[in-house]
């Protein structure tokens, strides 16, 4: 696993806007209205896209070199870097919406105190699995 991964994009230029594809990594595809729009789609989605394959376990392909891409007249090629720690990070640290189930009379005395639910069920799973700090 890298910190750092380098790849090309190819940047097709449509009458609504600006479609990018990852020649390398198939199905990874965005858009953008706009140049800096679209740069900034497609570093989203190699960051995605690159945490999903380590995620699972799968290769990371070698960038293929910007010379040997084959471009249409409407396109150009970029290379895309990303750095994964930050976006690692993130992805830890994202909220995760749960459904549970409690009994209305527990309900009503929390909500009378103010209680924070998602608070309150953060500390007590950390309590309970013997957590001090995140990950």
């Amino acid at each position: 696993m890298n910190d750092k991964y380098l790849f090309p994009a190819i940047f097709t230029i449509e009458d609504d806007g600006i479609s990018v594809e990852l020649p390398d990594l198939p199905g990874c595809l965005t858009c953008g209205s706009n140049q800096e729009e679209a740069f900034e789609m497609v570093k989203d989605a190699l960051s995605l896209h690159i945490y999903g394959m380590e995620q699972d376990g799968d290769a990371i392909p070698v960038p293929t070199k910007l010379n040997e891409l084959k471009l249409n007249q409407n396109q150009y090629s970029v290379l895309v870097e990303v750095w994964m720690p930050v976006f690692r990070d993130q992805m830890t640290n994202k909220a995760i919406k749960k459904t549970l189930t409690i009994p209305k009379w527990l309900n009503d005395a929390a909500e009378q105190k103010h209680v924070n639910f998602s608070h309150v069920l953060q500390n007590a799973l950390k309590d309970y699995l013997g957590i001090n700090q995140q990950p």
